[in-house]
């Protein structure tokens, strides 16, 4: 005896429905600096907030390298001195969601950019945390290991000699281009999965996943572009160091508020 089920077959081999990511849009120089226009607009309307983020991330670079001094790891200096702006866009959080608010014309305080930079503790900024800092972690640990192949034989007490062995022998050049290529790489891995990742998670409900994916396609659809912001802000940031850290007051505040509307105009809104 056989029964007949009613009702439409279901197909074979269904494909499952996943929401996809946004497209992403063309970014072109004039976005570059109509982006750097409203950064330095923004950090103008608010600039003891905006200074302030600044203020305490060079305040703490300057006890970063005091640290690492009196510690006596005085091989970490310039690894620590050129990671040092790679943490840059999780540091400038609190400068996203003051540009999101001048943009849409909210009113806000102290209080408001603070709990909002506390909340990012519950969503997925946490993991891009992680990421940035294992990357970070991956970068000394290449630079221990070419110092040591390196300059194994190299003796320096102090900076003053560490700098002598570093910039005036052979063996220092050697390790300096090698530390540079090194660097370079994972600086662009680093880039090209926050650049657009940080200001997303923030104006967001996504994962760090999609929020890095996101961010990849951004570089890989807008190449030149992109690999210009990327020089501009490790220029910036490195020219800003130069003075005790102290640059970065200014720097970093309008260099964060340029990334949120660089991020508007390479992401499309989100769709009502």
């Amino acid at each position: 005896m056989t029964t007949n089920s009613t009702g439409t077959k279901p197909p074979n081999n269904p494909k499952p429905q996943t929401p996809g990511l946004p497209e992403v849009n063309v970014v072109t120089k004039g976005d570059v600096i109509a982006s750097l226009q409203a950064g330095l607009a923004d950090f103008l309307a608010r600039p003891a907030m905006s200074g302030f983020f600044g203020l305490f991330y060079a305040v703490f670079g300057i006890l970063l390298v005091w640290c690492l001094v009196w510690l006596g790891k005085i091989w970490m200096i310039i690894p620590a001195i050129v990671c040092f702006p790679l943490v840059a866009p999780f540091a400038a959080a609190g400068l996203y969601e003051m540009s999101r608010r001048l943009q849409s014309g909210e009113s806000f305080g102290w209080s408001d950019i603070l709990t909002v930079m506390a909340n990012q503790r519950k969503r997925e900024m946490g993991w891009m945390a992680f990421v940035t800092l294992f990357i970070i972690w991956v970068w000394f640990y290449q630079f221990r290991t070419v110092l040591v192949i390196v300059l194994q034989d190299a003796s320096f007490s102090d900076l003053d000699g560490f700098l002598n062995t570093v910039f005036f022998t052979a063996e220092g050049w050697t390790f300096l281009a090698i530390g540079t290529c090194v660097g370079a790489f994972l600086s662009a891995v680093l880039f090209s999965v926050t650049v657009v990742a940080m200001p997303m998670l923030l104006d967001r409900e996504t994962d760090f996943i999609s929020a890095m994916l996101m961010s990849i396609r951004v570089v890989r659809e807008n190449p030149v572009v992109m690999l210009g912001w990327a020089a501009i802000i490790a220029i910036t940031m490195l020219v800003s160091l130069v003075p005790a850290f102290l640059g970065l007051v200014f720097t970093l505040p309008i260099l964060g508020h340029t990334t949120w509307h660089l991020y508007q105009r390479a992401v499309p809104p989100v769709e009502c």
